[in-house]
């Protein structure tokens, strides 16, 4: 692995070099790193691009690496990935996708990811999608789907760095019985760059709860659209909250959707798009920032806000 091609490890996966955990490390459509250990099993698959992950049930403490890395031009890939969460398994798994483009092809990279958590399992899943290059462009398209079981609890940090230019996200969750769950997105776009985040849950259980927490900047002549969808089918509690900055040219559309079929269902949506407000950056000036270095310092703040 080159210099370029750590930098986007670092990037997106938080690491320098192959790690001594579980991990499955993809660098231009080829397996670069794969390894199991005695609780966290990781085969590549045979019938199509990508790996099937099995956390044995009570697993404790495990950090599971699964990057990809493109620094090819021109190359086009999907990946089907499966994650089978054990019955009371507690797993932090750090996935992301990082795109370096500086040839005259179009890269691309499209990831269908499903997840099942048995009765009473943890995950924390952390996904990081970044570009860079001055060549063509970079295609990230990731489908994320969940059921969680009696229990479960799931937490989803997706976050869109910057330089990616086209992008669908979707997100599909199922919750059963007293399951929970908590979705962290956060997206910046700028220049012509494009981006749609799709997110539909269905709260099927007795006691099952959701929060979706949305957070975006969209700068120069950006698009972006959010469509979030929550269903309640049973005694539940839910709530969407959708807040954008937005800036120069740039549009964002948001639409939050709340359907009740259930008498017992609780559910809670909100919407908000702004530019910065001028008192933020004046404060921030009178320490000594020029107006790019306070703009910076709102949109950093505002994207990285703990829930």
């Amino acid at each position: 692995m080159d210099k370029t091609a750590k930098e986007l490890l670092q990037k997106v996966a938080d690491i320098k070099e192959v790690p001594k955990g579980a991990h499955s490390i993809r660098e231009d459509g080829g397996s670069y790193s794969l390894y199991s250990t005695e609780t966290v099993k990781i085969k590549a698959r045979e019938d199509k691009m990508g790996i099937d992950i099995h956390v044995l049930p009570g697993s404790k403490g495990e950090t599971v690496h699964i990057p990809v890395i493109i620094t090819a031009s021109g190359l086009k890939e999907r990946v089907v990935n499966t994650f089978l969460i054990g019955e009371g398994a507690d797993v932090n798994i750090v996935a992301g996708c990082g795109i370096h483009n500086c040839g005259t092809g179009d890269s691309q990279h499209d990831g269908l990811h499903t997840f099942h958590l048995e009765k009473n399992a943890k995950l924390k899943y952390t996904e990081k999608h970044y570009g860079e290059g001055d060549g063509g462009k970079r295609f990230l398209n990731p489908k994320t789907e969940l059921v969680l079981e009696k229990g479960s609890q799931a937490i989803l940090e997706m976050v869109q760095i910057e330089g990616v230019d086209d992008t669908t996200r979707e997100t599909v969750v199922e919750l059963e019985d007293d399951a929970s769950l908590l979705i962290q997105e956060s997206m910046l776009t700028d220049s012509q760059q494009r981006a749609k985040s799709i997110v539909d849950i269905i709260l099927k259980g007795e006691n099952a709860d959701a929060q979706i927490i949305s957070r975006s900047v969209a700068k120069g002549n950006s698009r972006q659209e959010f469509e979030l969808k929550m269903t309640g089918r049973n005694h539940c509690r839910g709530h969407i909250q959708c807040d954008s900055i937005i800036m120069d040219s740039a549009q964002v559309s948001s639409v939050p959707e709340i359907r009740a079929e259930h008498e017992g269902a609780s559910l809670i949506h909100e919407a908000a798009i702004g530019r910065i407000a001028s008192d933020q950056l004046i404060k921030l000036m009178t320490l000594g920032l020029n107006t790019e270095q306070a703009e910076k310092v709102v949109i950093e703040s505002f994207l990285n806000e703990e829930v």
